[in-house]
């Protein structure tokens, strides 16, 4: 919500003592006879009154204009992520300066306003955080368009596909529909995921057969069937428990995701997939603010916010993603961590479930209104312009 730092309580004083100092006195007061004699004491005080209001309202005002308007950012990250301190840290320095010093930000990393992960894209629908950075995977009967962009697509980088995915939502005007109920700043996704084994190390398709391997995307669970393993689909935030507790054998996760989810020093073994391969998922990711606050702000600042949204804004999420995912790769090649790679030739047992999967997704939308087959191409000729081959 919005917050106007000011001195609202001395002026609601003030306010209050002149409608005390006005009962009952204003006959007397104002009388003529009165007035051309010595002042009483209730007249007195209206006065002085009066003229103290006077010099706290332009008080008021010049100390509301001088600290402007602080909006609460709540995300489920922890402060030290890569999202908070390589795009969201530098992103508010960005927007503060731009807004001559009158928007500022109140941080709440880590779910520390309250709620679950899930809840997060609701708190700024009703207004309870301002803005909000969450995951649409949590609720995927809500965006069933932009699921398209978990299905295992064809993708080169993040920084592309996240631009992509931007102009997806907008050329199929998903902000009017799915979106709906909140202003749309930005939307990424992860960098390609990755095998990232306990104690088992998987150099070929044959040495995943019968390992259990976590997953928050049921959209994976085909593909990793395709290869012999055993897909568990877990919530993110159950994914390090079910590593430490022996349930699981290895997780398909983004590289950069192994930090924020605590897995750096439980994961030993790594496989990358082939680059040309299509991505197994994508978790789509959207920054998004209260439409209400927004429309509160002066046309100015309401400006700045706008150009700072946005394809490229995206776009730059992207970057921060795919570097933090180069970092945490090369972290573990420091420890000293086998990492394999997986060619396109053992992946090719992938293509069928691949398609199968993509022909249900459209079914599904199908029964639901949507033109699942259009909406497929759309992403595809997104990911060609924006996220082409290098």
């Amino acid at each position: 919500m919005r917050n106007f730092q000011q001195p609202a309580s001395l002026l609601i004083f003030l306010r209050a003592m002149a409608a005390l100092a006005d009962r009952g006195t204003r006959v007397e007061c104002d009388g003529r006879a009165l007035a051309r004699g010595p002042e009483n004491a209730a007249c007195r005080v209206r006065r002085i009154v009066r003229a103290a209001v006077c010099l706290a309202v332009p008080l008021w005002a010049g100390t509301a204009m001088g600290h402007g308007v602080t909006l609460k950012v709540h995300h489920g990250l922890p402060a030290d992520s890569a999202f908070q301190t390589q795009f969201l840290l530098p992103w508010i320095h960005k927007v503060e300066a731009e807004s001559g010093g009158r928007l500022h930000f109140k941080l709440y990393p880590a779910l520390e306003m309250g709620g679950a992960a899930p809840d997060l894209y609701d708190q700024v629908k009703e207004g309870v955080a301002d803005i909000v950075w969450t995951g649409v995977s949590y609720t995927p009967e809500r965006f069933p368009a932009v699921g398209v962009f978990e299905l295992p697509l064809a993708a080169n980088s993040a920084q592309g596909s996240s631009r992509a995915l931007w102009e997806y939502v907008r050329l199929n005007d998903l902000s009017f529909t799915e979106f709906d109920g909140v202003r749309l700043l930005a939307l990424a996704r992860h960098d390609a995921p990755q095998l990232h084994m306990v104690s088992k190390r998987v150099r070929t398709a044959a040495d995943l057969a019968g390992l259990k391997i976590a997953t928050p995307a049921p959209s994976a669970d085909s593909l990793l069937s395709a290869l012999g393993a055993v897909p568990v689909t877990t919530a993110p935030a159950e994914i390090g428990a079910a590593v430490s507790s022996g349930k699981v054998d290895g997780v398909l996760l983004p590289w950069d995701a192994l930090a924020p989810m605590q897995l750096s020093d439980r994961v030993k073994y790594h496989t990358q997939l082939d680059a040309r391969a299509p991505w197994l998922y994508s978790g789509v990711f959207v920054l998004a603010m209260h439409p209400a606050t927004y429309k509160s702000l002066s046309d100015d600042l309401r400006q700045v916010i706008a150009a700072n949204s946005g394809a490229d804004t995206s776009a730059w999420l992207g970057r921060v993603f795919a570097a933090a995912a180069a970092a945490a790769r090369q972290a573990a090649a420091d420890r000293g961590d086998p990492i394999d790679e997986l060619p396109a030739t053992e992946l090719a047992r992938w293509q069928e479930p691949a398609h199968a999967l993509v022909e249900s997704w459209i079914k599904d939308v199908d029964g639901r209104g949507l033109s699942g087959k259009e909406l497929v191409d759309s992403a595809r000729s997104c990911l060609a312009q924006y996220d082409p081959a290098k």
